[in-house]
């Protein structure tokens, strides 16, 4: 006989604006029945938490909820609960008998259905406490995002910014409050921006109009990133990236990473990267990269020799050797990654060069050599300047 289900202690309700008037009879009978609710401010007062209201701690976190396991425990939150909510870090504590959720229209779904936008086809960002660098991915002419925002001073340094990427011709539509009594729905130019009075909850839909943007192929250009020189060079980068063949939600290794170009285009794709570089300089230049394209919280970087920080990184599913490959790296490597990662190592020495091949004599893989040239003054005429021709091994463990 199979066992009766337990009730779940936790409940998620989404709330929207309206409050207890927008939820049903059964979120009512769940708040009712609750010995605590959680939330912020605005969904306590919303869902009239009274006495029984946590506010959630700053800076947040959810130990408070896990610490009342056995109660009758609602936490309310805006919306969905598991679009930039609560939701997500909640059910990765608990196990799946132990909550349920409930949610409300996001307020993604209802800025796309005031405005009319095929919500499928706008980029939808949360960016309380977000660098608005996160949009620089987006930034693209005749694309839409939705922007979730903290307050109405954000909303001012939004518009400025866009300003300042070339974008001031795209329209903004300030909106406050959705779903509530208290909406309002306004349009500016972001150049024309000059509202002093928006107010939280607000959410900015952008139709952007600018310049066409950076490509999604591989292979920006090298003035993209910051660099001393020490750069995977455009034509060798969009081969290499290739042959790393970047797939969502997976991690690269970048060792020896010199500028990041490799790891920042891999994260653009969809990826997570670890740059390891053991100069603090270019350690820097990483970073700083990595903040120009909004891509800081999917890039990190690793100062440190590369055969001492291995152990301490989470298992990757590609490595890529810039710089530096040798006969102890190729063998530490072999040694601690498990069958299945992707290697792509790139040489321009001699020393390099015979290296690779001896591995892939060994190892097996394929071995490339790129030999590419460019166009230059030659004379009164032009001529062709070659690079240093680069061998590229690829294998898999």
């Amino acid at each position: 006989m199979a066992d009766s289900p337990v009730e779940p202690w936790l409940v998620i309700i989404g709330i929207g604006e309206d409050g207890m008037a927008g939820l049903t009879a059964a979120r009512h009978a769940d708040l009712a029945r609750a010995e605590v609710i959680f939330g912020g401010p605005r969904h306590l007062a919303l869902a009239d938490a009274g006495d029984r209201g946590r506010v959630w701690p700053v800076p947040f976190s959810v130990a408070p909820v896990l610490a009342e396991r056995g109660r009758r425990v609602v936490v309310v939150a805006s919306g969905d609960p598991f679009w930039f909510g609560a939701g997500t870090s909640l059910a990765a504590r608990l196990t799946p008998g132990e909550w349920v959720a409930h949610p409300a229209p996001s307020t993604f779904s209802l800025v796309a259905n005031r405005l009319g936008w095929p919500l499928e086809q706008v980029i939808c960002l949360g960016l309380h406490a977000a660098p608005l660098e996160r949009l620089v991915p987006t930034l693209n002419a005749n694309r839409r995002a939705i922007c979730l925002l903290r307050d109405g001073q954000a909303v001012t340094t939004l518009a400025h910014w866009l300003v300042t990427q070339g974008f001031g011709a795209s329209t903004l539509y300030v909106m406050e409050a959705l779903g509530g009594p208290g909406e309002r729905i306004r349009h500016v130019v972001a150049t024309d921006f000059a509202f002093t009075d928006v107010a939280a909850p607000v959410a900015v839909a952008i139709a952007l109009s600018g310049p066409p943007g950076s490509g999604r192929a591989p292979g920006l250009p090298d003035a993209t990133f910051l660099h001393d020189g020490q750069i995977t060079k455009r034509p060798v980068r969009a081969l290499t990236l290739a042959t790393l063949a970047p797939r969502h939600g997976e991690i690269l290794w970048d060792l020896g990473a010199g500028s990041g170009s490799v790891s920042a285009e891999w994260c653009l794709s969809g990826g997570q990267a670890i740059a390891v570089e053991r100069r603090t300089d270019r350690a820097t230049t990483i970073r700083a990269n990595a903040q120009a394209l909004g891509l800081e919280h999917i890039l990190k970087v690793v100062e440190g020799d590369t055969t001492a920080v291995l152990a301490h990184l989470p298992r990757p599913d590609a490595v890529f050797i810039g710089g530096g490959a040798d006969q102890a790296l190729l063998d530490r490597l072999w040694t601690v990654l498990p069958p299945g990662v992707r290697i792509v190592a790139n040489g321009v020495t001699l020393e390099t060069e015979a290296l690779l091949a001896t591995w892939h004599g060994q190892k097996g893989g394929e071995l490339l050599r790129i030999e590419l040239a460019t166009a230059a003054p030659l004379g009164a005429m032009r001529g062709w300047r070659p690079a240093r021709p680069v061998v590229q091994w690829s294998v898999t463990r």
